[in-house]
């Protein structure tokens, strides 16, 4: 069968004046549809630019990403905004929730590049995003009448709103309290029983403990890959 993800031989190099850096050195990998995968490692390891390059948010330098079997590691910006909005769905420690809008306003907002859209199925699909993260009272409260797990599950229904196959969620509990963060990775597996593919960058142990595959990077490339 073939894997949703397979990176070979990844590499990732910025240049910097006379300086090169490596966050990424030689990284293969691969990830099934279904699962619910965890990436850790010390600071600086190359955890958030591998999951930038998952999330086709950066190129590589070298290697090969196929994603379900398509390379994309050469694809053009359209083509990688286009997997961006319909294939994945992005979840930050921060929220990046707009502090004006109300929480349904922010999760429509991905579906504002679905132009044949009509807003009232805009409203309606959003709207259900919210119902599936618990927060259908509180879909005209702004960002500030909400606490730091609801704003997180306003970023959560924002990222599910497109329908997306693979969610991917960088330091998703970090400010959170541990009742909101037991909330989160409780969502989370109600997700990935609902058969979306979860992989989870954090530095928690107990977050990663969660996930069934585990990938631990250390200077830039995989020392620890289990099932």
């Amino acid at each position: 069968m073939t894997p949703l993800i397979r990176l070979e031989g990844i590499s990732k190099t910025y240049h910097l004046g006379e300086v090169d850096i490596r966050p990424l050195q030689e990284v293969t990998l691969e990830i099934a549809a279904g699962e619910v995968v965890s990436i850790t490692g010390a600071s600086g390891s190359g955890k958030t630019t591998l999951m930038n390059i998952l999330g086709c948010m950066d190129r590589p330098s070298e290697g090969s990403y196929r994603l379900e079997g398509r390379e994309v590691a050469h694809l053009s910006p359209d083509e990688r905004a286009r997997l961006r909005n319909q294939v994945f769905g992005f979840v930050f420690q921060s929220f990046n929730l707009l502090s004006r809008t109300s929480a349904l306003e922010n999760v429509e907002l991905p579906l504002m590049y679905w132009r044949s859209l009509p807003g009232a199925e805009r409203h309606a699909l959003a709207l259900e995003a919210l119902r599936r993260v618990g927060l259908a009272d509180r879909v005209d409260h702004h960002p500030n009448q909400l606490s730091g797990g609801q704003q997180q599950r306003v970023a959560i229904a924002r990222a599910l709103v497109t329908r997306p196959k693979i969610l991917l969620a960088d330091e998703p509990t970090g400010n959170l309290d541990s009742r909101s963060e037991k909330e989160i990775m409780d969502l989370f597996g109600q997700l990935h029983a609902e058969g979306i593919t979860v992989i989870l960058v954090t530095h928690n142990p107990e977050i990663a403990a969660v996930a069934a595959h585990r990938i631990r990077l250390k200077d830039g490339r995989v020392q620890e890959d289990v099932r």
